[in-house]
């Protein structure tokens, strides 16, 4: 899938959240999209990348592998990683059908 292919609520809830910390973040999670073919199932691995980052961010090379520029606080993005996570909670409590989806 495609990210025009996302509800407004998930499209707000991970790239605009992410491109808030930093641009580099948004792409991680564009080319996320890619690899899932629903939104829900974008929603898990997005979490589930998450998850993984969080377990990893006592390194730097979690960092240098995310962002190529001018890299964030580890601890702005950490802060940033948990409001995805509680975004992509509340997203998935939404109904498919009741979720915004844009008129492309």
């Amino acid at each position: 899938m495609d990210t025009d292919d996302l509800s407004e609520n998930a499209y707000q809830a991970v790239l605009i959240e992410a491109e808030l910390l930093h641009h580099d973040l948004t792409l991680q999670f564009g080319v996320l999209a890619g690899r899932c073919k629903t939104e829900d199932d974008y929603l898990d691995a997005s979490k589930s990348r998450i998850i993984s980052w969080l377990g990893e961010s006592k390194t730097d090379i979690l960092m240098n592998r995310i962002f190529f520029d001018d890299t964030p606080a580890k601890i702005d993005f950490v802060k940033c990683c948990e409001r995805i996570l509680k975004n992509i909670d509340e997203v998935s409590q939404i109904p498919l059908e009741k979720r915004k989806w844009r008129d492309w």
